[in-house]
């Protein structure tokens, strides 16, 4: 079951990753993530730990509370 914190935190971090040009593969190798959990992530189906979320931030060159906004 998704709940909409999951899916508002998913299509943040793929409206960010969009914004920097980067494909779904490119975020999960700069994460150290696998490339099918971003995109569940971005699904919305993902339960994401609190350092993912960091890793994903750092990623991203951004701060978790961007992120998280």
């Amino acid at each position: 079951m998704t709940t909409r914190v999951r899916k508002s935190f998913g299509k943040r971090v793929r409206e960010l990753r969009k914004q920097k040009g980067y494909s779904q593969e490119q975020l999960a190798d700069k994460a150290g993530l696998h490339r099918t959990y971003i995109g569940s992530i971005e699904r919305g189906e993902q339960n994401v730990s609190i350092d993912n979320i960091d890793k994903i931030a750092k990623a991203l060159k951004t701060s978790v509370a961007l992120l998280l906004s």
